[in-house]
């Protein structure tokens, strides 16, 4: 199992920007691929972005594309999500999660481990 701690949501304004990190402890962090998902109050958990073991193939959801990028260092044992162009539908508890599974995947079942969240808040 791996480790995850999210840090880097907060309050931002629509079309403004934010860049969350995962760190990651435990075993070997480039032995997993990794993703970004996230949940808004009452719906369910949705899939964002996803990102390959070694960092050459992504993966994203149609309401993030060409708006958030997914990225990693598997030096520091970190992966990113900078987002853009927020919008208050983006609004959402942002859950970073590893899985064993080497090329990106947005089924949550295939994750094995997951942070505890960090809150995005975006005001219209």
């Amino acid at each position: 199992q791996v480790q995850l701690v999210e840090s880097g949501g907060g309050l931002v304004q629509a079309g403004g920007s934010l860049r969350l990190s995962c760190a990651a402890s435990g075993r070997t962090f480039s032995s997993y691929g990794m993703g970004w998902f996230r949940q808004a109050p009452g719906k369910e958990r949705e899939f964002v972005a996803a990102i390959s073991r070694s960092g050459d193939r992504t993966d994203y959801s149609d309401s993030v594309k060409g708006r958030f990028t997914i990225s990693r260092d598997n030096a520091k044992n970190t992966v990113s999500l900078e987002m853009n162009s927020l919008k208050p539908e983006d609004t959402a508890v942002y859950y970073c999660a590893a899985t064993p599974r080497a090329l990106p995947t947005g089924v949550p079942q295939w994750f094995s481990s997951w942070g505890q969240g960090t809150q995005v808040t975006v005001s219209s």
